[in-house]
């Protein structure tokens, strides 16, 4: 899954970069309220950690713009203040949670967690493709064969392409969803991932198949009898 962090205090930002990503969800961290906004206008993100107080523009005005855009992305807001008015202002603005600073780590994860599966259950937790299901919440993709789990990456691949199925997603929108726009990552690691990918659904029997389309991208395609 891929989150976007704001939080302007580096070290701490930096630290739970780490945190997020040894948990296997990709980050991308911003230090101000208007580079917030601007990533989650023009991105795609399965959860947003939004600290408050903020230089340029604070989390509850960034949250309020993103709602009053139509934009539903989870939202878990951050902050040192404790107050109750200010939690009811969070959660009224939008907010799906709320987690006051200082807080222990595997809290953090644990809300993370819970916000991102309310989403999955909206969205269902299935999608079929052909013959095979992807689940969403085991990160298991199934056959009337066999079953195999997905590593993270593999998982967030074959969910981008089964939701879009038949359309071309080109290799620039596999980096910026799932290793994030910031990334040093070669692009070369898109095809090594769909290779490994293609190498599953073989040995499912699918009768989908991940097509290349030259200059392009990837798209999930049935398969020609």
């Amino acid at each position: 899954m891929r989150l976007l962090l704001a939080e302007d205090e580096k070290e701490l930002s930096n630290a739970l970069v780490v945190i997020l990503k040894h948990s296997n969800y990709s980050v991308d961290a911003v230090y101000n309220g208007q580079d917030a906004l601007d990533y989650i206008t023009n991105g795609d993100y399965d959860g947003v950690v939004l600290d408050i107080m903020m230089p340029k523009m604070d989390g509850i005005t960034v949250l309020r713009k993103v709602r009053e855009s139509g934009n539903s992305v989870p939202v878990l807001l951050l902050t040192a203040k404790s107050e109750i008015d200010d939690r009811v202002t969070g959660l009224d603005s939008g907010a799906d949670d709320y987690l006051t600073k200082p807080f222990a780590t595997k809290e953090l994860l644990a809300r993370i967690r819970a916000m991102t599966r309310r989403k999955g259950e909206n969205t269902g937790s299935l999608l079929n493709c052909g013959n095979i299901s992807l689940n969403r919440s085991t990160f298991e993709v199934s056959s009337p064969k066999a079953t195999l789990r997905l590593a993270n990456k593999e998982f967030q691949m074959l969910e981008m392409l089964m939701s879009n199925e038949g359309m071309i997603i080109s290799t620039e929108r596999f980096m910026e969803k799932i290793w994030g726009y910031d990334t040093e990552t070669n692009q070369n690691v898109v095809w090594v991932y769909v290779s490994y990918l293609r190498k599953k659904l073989s040995a499912l029997g699918a009768d989908v198949a991940i097509k290349a389309v030259r200059n392009r991208g990837y798209a999930l395609e049935a398969l020609n009898d």
